[in-house]
């Protein structure tokens, strides 16, 4: 399968600025892709902007990391255009998501995401499901997404962990809202939750999210699962959820004992003059990328 056009070169607004040395794509170990989808969002709007002002915020971002005494993006991180999604209905738009994902891994490339709203997730880790066999998914995510339909449609990202568990089971972190139909339907689903609210009552509860996990993880990140107090910029924030140094210390064992094979992160919405948000979700992404290729940049 190959890349159409418009994606086989970058864009000017690369990930993590511009370097002495820019990688090709052929020469690069990771493709990120802006995903600007918005469609279904329920609350307060602004996904479409998200992709655009976290890589904006990564060209200000320092790439030397103090944690692994590294540097990742020499092993070539190549930013991907925009995708642009001309289409009507959402499983049109999710089949060509779906599509570039598919064509990305068989380029050899670790796929990492940037949303755009979470119904983004499904197509991607179906792409990925094809392509490594008992694939599960680590959820970070205020919300447990796991409505069957929602707004009249199950492609809301409402369903989104709905769609996802179709093709890959799950474990879910950081949960702190859902409805009662979610609530009933959840013991008969692939998924195992880690409530918010009881989670950290086991000392060891980060080596039990990692034993739920099979061999080989997709990981998307929401950003309304971290604590509102350092994330406010989401459509639906909660009260409650993941700070900075838990998230990074689940993250980093995860990457360390299975093996992690792309991930999104999503639900940013972006609020003008206030860029903390943005940076953050930069950092993030880069902190994922460092975990998982810090050997390979020594």
């Amino acid at each position: 399968m190959s890349l159409p056009i418009e994606y086989e070169h970058g864009d000017p607004l690369s990930f993590g600025g511009t370097v002495p040395d820019p990688r090709r794509f052929e020469d690069s170990r990771v493709a990120i892709l802006p995903v600007p989808l918005e469609r279904t969002t329920s609350y307060a709007s602004g996904t479409r902007n998200g992709p655009r002002e976290i890589l904006l915020a990564s060209s200000h971002m320092e790439l030397w990391d103090e944690e692994l005494h590294t540097d990742v993006h020499g092993i070539g991180i190549f930013t991907l255009p925009e995708m642009e999604l001309p289409f009507g209905d959402m499983p049109d738009v999710l089949a060509e998501i779906r599509r570039v994902t598919a064509a990305l891994v068989d380029h050899g490339k670790f796929p990492f995401v940037l949303g755009g709203e979470h119904s983004l997730t499904a197509p991607v880790v179906g792409a990925l499901a094809d392509r490594h066999p008992g694939l599960s998914v680590l959820q970070i995510d205020a919300h447990a997404d796991l409505r069957d339909s929602y707004m009249g449609s199950r492609f809301n990202h409402a369903c989104a962990m709905r769609r996802v568990l179709e093709v890959a089971p799950c474990t879910q972190v950081g949960i702190r809202s859902l409805s009662t139909e979610e609530a009933a339907a959840a013991a008969s689903l692939p998924t195992r939750i880690f409530y918010d609210v009881s989670m950290r009552n086991e000392p060891d509860w980060i080596g039990r999210v990692v034993e739920s996990l099979g061999p080989a993880v997709y990981v998307t990140i929401d950003c309304d699962g971290l604590d509102p107090a350092i994330m406010p910029a989401v459509g639906t924030p909660e009260p409650g959820g993941l700070g900075w140094y838990e998230l990074l210390a689940l993250l980093r064992r995860v990457i360390a004992e299975r093996h992690v094979v792309g991930g999104d992160l999503v639900e940013l919405c972006p609020i003008p003059g206030m860029l903390a948000p943005n940076f953050l979700c930069a950092k993030l992404a880069y902190k994922i990328l460092t975990y998982r290729f810090a050997a390979a940049a020594r």
